[in-house]
């Protein structure tokens, strides 16, 4: 695919589904290692994607630590990423794989709401309809009753929330950090933090649970370069609604690897999704063509 023939935002809508795929695999690799404290997996994850991503910066000779005038978006950036990584894994081993992901994912409806708040997107009617239509589908998706089972999923919400609040960041150092700095930033962060917790409960691993654990930080990897990017190019409004086929991603993997299939109510909302996305990416088109036209009529 020759991505200099795409617009910004399929360029950006391009990314975040590849983000999608990334953290639903890092899901699953992180639930095969089993009964290992979330400080631990946190960890693990995060230094693999320290490694990756300070290759790429020696490479493309970048800044590790970003601009000085920077340092408190990253910082807060870092902080609620690290948050929100804790608190999804905690859902992870304690709900149904594609539950835990599906709270995760209601991010982007935070999004949508902290973008508008803190960097002045505005909202376009359709667009905001079309998100509220995925979070109806997301609660036929997480069936929520008020039993001790909540307090996990809960803890999953919020995990959504501070996610939310970390991309909201990451756009606002799109064009102001290069990407590989943003995620270096991040991963570095966090496992200096993770670090004394981790070996505060750490708990011996075998190698299989190693190895999940490193594949674990490759695909967080994927998916953290992907959603950099991806913020990179279109504003969350437009592109975040795509985030929600990590569902669709971690359905299958629950299938294949758990066997696990969803139920009728998970179904709908599955289709609920799709439907709103689809939507959501034929409003786009007429929006790319809308600009198109604006950029050729000045051009005379």
């Amino acid at each position: 695919m020759n991505l200099s023939k795409l617009s910004t935002r399929n360029k950006g809508i391009l990314f975040i589904i590849m983000s999608a795929f990334g953290f639903a695999m890092m899901a699953a690799f992180i639930k095969l290692s089993g009964d290992l404290p979330s400080f631990q997996k946190t960890f693990f994850r995060n230094i693999v994607a320290v490694v990756i991503a300070f290759i790429l910066i020696l490479k493309h000779k970048e800044s590790f630590f970003g601009r000085r005038k920077n340092q408190k978006t990253l910082l807060l950036r870092s902080t609620f990423g690290t948050l929100g990584v804790i608190f999804n894994y905690y859902s992870i081993d304690r709900l149904v794989l594609s539950d835990a992901n599906m709270l995760n994912k209601l991010s982007p409806f935070f999004v949508i709401i902290f973008s508008a708040l803190f960097l002045r997107e505005k909202i376009k009617n359709k667009q905001f309809i079309a998100v509220m239509i995925a979070f109806v589908g997301a609660l036929f998706i997480i069936k929520p009753s008020f039993t001790f089972e909540v307090i996990p999923a809960l803890v999953g919400t919020l995990g959504g929330i501070c996610a939310a609040a970390a991309y909201t960041c990451v756009r606002a150092l799109s064009g102001k950090e290069k990407p590989n700095t943003i995620v270096f930033y991040f991963s570095f962060f966090s496992s200096v933090v993770t670090f004394p917790l981790m070996m505060f409960s750490y708990k011996q691993m075998s190698t299989i649970q190693l190895t999940y654990l490193i594949l674990a930080g490759v695909f967080a990897s994927l998916g953290q370069f992907g959603i950099t990017l991806a913020y990179k190019y279109a504003p969350a409004k437009e592109i975040s609604i795509f985030d929600y086929t990590n569902i669709l991603f971690s359905a299958i993997i629950s299938l294949c690897l758990f066997g696990v299939l969803p139920d009728y109510l998970s179904v709908i909302g599955y289709l609920i999704i799709f439907g709103a996305s689809f939507y959501m990416f034929l409003f786009n088109k007429k929006l790319d063509k809308e600009e198109f036209i604006k950029i050729k009529e000045i051009e005379r």
